[in-house]
């Protein structure tokens, strides 16, 4: 078992709570020194009181479930022996009316263009690469979000 720790601070600064025009800026501290300047989403509440430029939870969650699929996609191909030049996921996730009528990320797409050094596998392959790694992602595994992958073969 292992645990994971972040640091959420939000200060008011003297702005009217109230009337809800407050500022939602806030950071997200992790326990390696990293700061990230967070915020509401613009698309959830207007600019002011969101920052555009930080990232917001709904960012952070497609980024969480591309980040793990990528990073178990990189140890398969290492251990299969694929050499990987580089790995780009445009990554897109919507955020919609479930099934009980609220708001959620009802579908997380991951679009993945992997250039290899060397020899490339065939499509089959590099589909059934993206397959394990999928099913091993235990952020994916963890939310009831459709998640699926879409690779960019060939």
């Amino acid at each position: 078992m292992s645990e994971y720790f972040a640091t959420v601070d939000w200060q008011r600064h003297g702005q009217d709570f109230l009337s809800h025009t407050y500022s939602r800026r806030h950071e997200w501290l992790f326990d390696g020194g990293v700061v990230v300047p967070a915020s509401s989403s613009p698309h959830i509440v207007p600019v002011p009181m969101s920052v555009a430029e930080n990232v917001d939870p709904e960012e952070a969650f497609v980024a969480s479930l591309a980040s793990c699929h990528m990073l178990f996609f990189l140890d398969f191909a290492s251990r299969a022996g694929w050499i990987i030049d580089r790995y780009v996921d445009q990554v897109v996730g919507t955020l919609a009316k479930d099934a009980q009528g609220r708001m959620a990320m009802t579908e997380v797409v991951l679009r993945p263009k992997v250039c290899f050094g060397g020899e490339q596998p065939s499509a089959e392959a590099l589909l059934k690469l993206h397959h394990r790694a999928h099913d091993a992602c235990f952020i994916a595994n963890s939310v009831k979000t459709d998640v699926r992958c879409e690779p960019c073969v060939g």
